[in-house]
């Protein structure tokens, strides 16, 4: 969902062609599965195209390819540490850090809880965030 968010919101500011954008998981459970019907739906229902995107797991070399690593929460993070285990350039950090005074630091996974939109509005304030932060 934040991929195809962030690079929406992107197109909207004509800045499309500054970044390079990419969205991979910290397991390979849903290696090479397309986006969750329910997610793609909810993105669809605020006007955003959720694109063709299929799963993939972050590797190593992603360190080396990416600016930003940006986790959507901490158990993410500890999982991260097993791939990528240092951060010598600063590059990973969580959404909702960008975020200031924000009430909480991880967006909730709608896998577990169901909840898209409640997502899809942490998504939303962390994105702008981060974009203003960039």
């Amino acid at each position: 969902m934040a991929e195809a968010m962030f690079h929406t919101e992107l197109i909207r500011r004509g800045l499309e062609h500054l970044y390079h954008i990419d969205s991979a998981g910290t397991s390979d459970e849903e290696h090479g599965n397309p986006m969750y019907p329910p997610a793609r739906r909810c993105l669809i229902s605020h006007g955003i195209d959720p694109g063709t995107h299929r799963a993939r797991q972050i590797t190593p070399a992603d360190y080396s390819l990416f600016d930003h690593i940006i986790l959507m929460e901490e158990a993410n993070l500890r999982q991260l540490r097993r791939i990528i285990p240092s951060d010598p350039e600063g590059k990973i950090t969580l959404l909702l850090d960008h975020v200031p005074h924000a009430s909480h630091r991880n967006i909730a996974d709608p896998w577990y809880t169901g909840n898209f939109e409640a997502t899809y509005n942490d998504l939303q304030q962390g994105l702008q965030a981060l974009l203003n932060d960039l």
